[in-house]
């Protein structure tokens, strides 16, 4: 043994304390001790310089480190800690030679216990000054150590946010009983040997992790009679043969510092640290590139896969353009040939006035081009819809080419015998026929789209109860011939105008044809369109009533409904059926003649409106509040043939737009067009279109349907245009808001389009707000 030196208390900071020594410990006699504690840190290099160090009064200690410092107790508590034997051995190894140095030095270090240590970036150990370890040692008895009082002080202070607290006072008075040697548990004094037996405990505690501090309390309890766990022995045999010469109970049969140096266990070769770091930095360096190349893979795939799909798009495009010009070359022959005809027949000469030259059609194209501003305006829209057209063009092609491979195959087969077939197979026209068949709806959507500018004012319709607070109209309905035209609403009041004198006359004041007069407000009104004069309303109340305008007499009542009745449809295909919707949850068909209802559909939410299809009166269409659009077959009244979902608001409206087409109203801001074909096992939640502009939110606006154009209300006052064809608004007009006394235009947001109906077939529309004002407009 290198002798027994009785202990000093003093701590000994390798790498890690802060230069800045309390003044106390300055004066003090404690030079000589002090001038060991900086031989050592010049051995091994101060790298901490910026910790500080916080001593209190009751043998506590509480240090102060930085976010990325963590105590080495801590670092061998966590619960999710595992052994690597580099790790720990490093550890282990930079300990040993801050006990070497002091020992060197004739100074035992008395704290060697992983309270007194912290581990920075790779692994790198800081000895601390712990004032938790007092002296216990007579002066006497050693022989380089300056006894003074550990005063309480503090250096430094750190922001919670920016330090973390060491284990708390139990924690560390545990730590001390483990770490405290047999000989000075008799009362022995401190020698070199006890830092020889701590440094036992502490390998066995980096090469024993264990989950709960019962566990440690029951292991390190063992370990005082040299008891390991199997699995250190079976796990780490040679560390668990070094940490029980460590731990020998006799002080003389444990090794001096210097023979635990020469040890076979420290002195075999291992993996520096250096070349550990070495490793670790290019471990990561391989894993920063693996990142950046995956990431510069998926920016390619993410690049190729829209170059693939650009690349089907301008073949897509290419072969479009061929269709068209195909068909452009085909209509200019058939043009030629008419024209050919024409000159022979009037004698008239090639070039002659009427006959528009390739000079004339260019400048013509040229000016539709540049006048369709609002065609550039809408163009990605546009671009959207045709791209939409083609691939359900595409997708119904390929599912009826699937269809058609077994035919193929049948025509090949019969004609394998003789080289002739009795059946013909499809030709190559036909086939170019089905590929450009998006061409003419798609050009038709587009002309129409095009076709008109804007909605102008053709009459306004000018009543003498312009005062009456009681004007909001509810309805407007042409008759058969659209000839005549009602408007309905909160004034109890159907109200028949001739729409021409209405036109043509410039009065000041326009008075109705007929008047019926209601017992409730109204909510909706239909003409029948076989009975020029008959027309249907329904009331607040929940009466369907039926009149005769020509007599201005009221035909039949129907007073089945329980609650307000929203909407009410006679079908064109049987002028005797009416349906009516109420918001008890109700859709009742009526029988004109007999003036009873002949069956109801039974719903779990208030009815808004009702719709025939034109062609037929065995099935009808209606809204809900429940947000859905239902198709029945009626004749088969209990379960609906299609429910359409995809509305987030009441449905306020729906109209056919053709037998197979309907379109909707929500509050939800959008009108939607549903393809009553593309149903899955009766849903359909893909509408065709969704039209937006307009703003719907709380009331009804209206909503009517004339050859593909959808006329709309809106809250912002306006008469919203849309074509079928495409989800965004054609025209749109915007009523003015004029003070009846004054004539001056006013703000009043409060105002919104409340009905509207297209006259006919026509481009005329009339249009009523909330405020009684009724326009007829004209899309020119």
């Amino acid at each position: 043994m290198e002798g027994s030196s009785e202990s000093n208390s003093r701590g000994l900071n390798t790498s890690g304390v802060s230069e800045l020594l309390p003044a106390e410990r300055i004066i003090a006699d404690r030079s000589k001790s002090l001038s060991h504690i900086g031989y050592v840190r010049s051995l091994l290099g101060s790298s901490h310089k910026e910790d500080n160090l916080r001593v209190v009064d009751d043998d506590s200690a509480v240090r102060a480190l930085k976010c990325e410092d963590v105590s080495l107790r801590q670092w061998l508590d966590n619960p999710k800690r595992s052994v690597d034997a580099f790790e720990c051995f490093h550890v282990f190894r930079q300990i040993v030679e801050v006990v070497n140095a002091a020992h060197s030095q004739g100074i035992v270090v008395h704290n060697v216990r992983p309270s007194c240590f912290v581990m920075s970036s790779f692994n790198r150990v800081s000895f601390i000054e712990s004032a938790s370890c007092s002296d216990s040692g007579s002066d006497e008895e050693r022989p380089k150590e300056t006894t003074t009082t550990r005063k309480s002080q503090e250096i430094g202070v750190s922001s919670k946010e920016e330090f973390q607290p060491f284990p708390m006072k139990e924690i560390l008075a545990m730590e001390m009983s483990w770490y405290t040697s047999p000989e000075e548990e008799t009362g022995s004094p401190t020698t070199y040997a006890s830092d020889v037996y701590r440094l036992g405990v502490l390998l066995f505690e980096l090469f024993c992790p264990v989950s709960s501090r019962e566990e440690k309390s029951r292991t390190m309890s063992s370990l005082r009679h040299r008891v390991l766990p199997p699995q250190i022995l079976l796990n780490w045999p040679k560390e668990a043969s070094f940490c029980l010469w460590l731990l020998h109970p006799e002080p003389s049969y444990r090794p001096s510092m210097s023979e635990l140096l020469k040890s076979e266990f420290i002195n075999e070769p291992r993996e520096s640290l250096e070349e550990r770091e070495a490793a670790i930095e290019l471990r990561d360096r391989i894993e920063e590139q693996e990142l950046l190349l995956e990431f510069l893979f998926l920016i390619q795939q993410r690049k190729q896969e829209t170059a693939d799909k650009l690349r089907d798009t301008v073949s897509l495009l290419s072969s479009d353009i061929d269709q068209v010009l195909k068909r452009q070359l085909s209509l200019k022959q058939k043009g030629n040939d008419v024209l050919s005809f024409l000159v022979s027949r009037k004698r008239i000469r090639q070039g002659a006035e009427g006959v528009p030259t390739e000079e004339n059609e260019d400048n013509t194209l040229e000016s539709t081009l540049l006048e369709s501003s609002r065609l550039m305006r809408n163009f990605k829209k546009l671009e959207s819809v045709y791209f939409a057209t083609r691939y359900r063009q595409i997708k119904a092609s390929a599912s009826s080419a699937a269809a058609d491979k077994p035919m193929a195959r049948y025509y090949s087969a019969v004609s394998s015998g003789d080289g002739k077939s009795s059946l013909t197979q499809p030709s190559k026209d036909q086939n170019d026929s089905r590929q450009g068949g998006w061409i003419d709806p798609f050009l038709e959507g587009l002309c129409k789209y095009l076709t008109f500018s804007k909605l102008r004012v053709k009459a306004d319709l000018k009543q003498g109860d312009l005062l009456n607070s009681a004007n909001f109209v509810c309805a407007i309905g042409f008759d058969r011939d659209g000839e005549l035209f009602a408007t309905a609403g909160v004034n109890k009041k159907i109200k028949i105008f001739e729409c021409e004198s209405i036109i043509k006359d410039g009065r000041d004041i326009h008075y109705p044809v007929v008047e019926l007069a209601s017992r409730s407000k109204l909510s909706s009104i239909c003409w029948n369109s076989y009975i020029k004069s008959q027309i249907a309303s329904s009331n607040f109340e929940g009466v369907v009533q039926v009149w005769d305008v020509a007599r201005g007499q009221l035909v039949t009542e129907m007073k089945e409904h329980e609650k307000r009745v929203w909407s009410i449809d006679i079908s064109t295909a049987d002028p005797t059926l009416l349906a009516s919707g109420s918001d008890d949850g109700s859709v009742k068909l009526w029988s004109i003649n007999q003036g009873v209802s002949i069956g109801t559909i039974k719903t779990k939410a208030n009815v808004c409106c009702v719709q025939f299809p034109s062609d037929s009166g065995r099935s009808l269409a209606f809204g809900s509040a429940d947000h859905r659009v239902y198709y029945y077959d009626l004749r088969n009244p209990k379960l609906p043939l299609c429910t359409m979902i995809g509305h987030t608001k009441t449905v306020s409206y729906v109209r056919f737009v053709d037998s197979s087409t309907l379109v909707s109203s929500s509050t939800d801001n959008t009108l939607k067009l549903w393809d009553l074909s593309m149903s899955v096992s009766g849903v359909n939640e893909a509408p065709v279109h969704s039209f937006m502009g307009h703003t719907n939110v709380k009331n009804f606006v209206g909503l009517s349907v004339s050859d593909g154009y959808l006329a709309t209300g809106s809250e912002t006052n306006e008469v919203y245009v849309y074509h079928k064809a495409f989800p965004m608004p054609v025209l749109s007009y915007k009523f003015k808001n004029i003070d009846p006394v004054s004539g001056l235009e006013v703000e009043d947001a409060s105002q919104f389009i409340s009905s509207v109906c297209w006259r006919g077939q026509s481009s005329t529309l009339v249009a009523a707000n909330s405020t009684g004002n009724i326009k007829i407009l004209e899309m020119v």
